[in-house]
């Protein structure tokens, strides 16, 4: 099993923590850091070197940020340098989220599930575009 911890600006990973049990129960190994308006990098260093710890035992961690080039995606990046089995994904969404709280189970190869968060992320950004639908009724047969 693989490690999740989430992470963002203010409290994006206890917030959408809420919406993740809704819909696909509590989780287990799975830590959240939050980097709360006013909180300091180091804070945040250390929030994320203290969950990466706690999931150290398990076959790999992986990391979801909220945004690329963030503090919270920044830091997560610097404090893993070096460790062999920690991934770190940014520009995560609530659906990516759910997919690897669930395919994390089944994965013991933390990069190749940092590789279907990436995709998961391309696929499930959507326009919503109307098309109205004219269809032609031929009446020469009658009713």
């Amino acid at each position: 099993m693989i490690g999740l911890i989430i992470t963002g600006h203010g409290n994006f990973a206890t917030g959408v923590d809420s919406a993740v049990k809704v819909i696909a129960g509590q989780q287990e190994n799975y830590e959240l850091v939050d980097f709360p308006l006013g909180g300091s990098l180091e804070d945040l260093q250390n929030g994320l070197k203290d969950a990466i710890a706690k999931l150290s035992h398990l076959d790999g961690v992986l990391v979801l940020a909220d945004l690329v080039g963030g503090s919270p995606f920044k830091t997560a990046v610097e404090v893993s340098v070096g460790m062999e089995n920690v991934a770190v994904v940014g520009g995560v969404s609530l659906a990516a989220i759910i997919e690897m709280s669930l395919l994390r189970n089944f994965n013991t190869d933390v990069f190749a599930l940092a590789d279907s968060a990436v995709e998961c992320v391309k696929n499930n950004v959507v326009k919503y575009e109307f098309v109205k639908v004219v269809r032609e009724i031929n009446d020469e047969d009658g009713i």
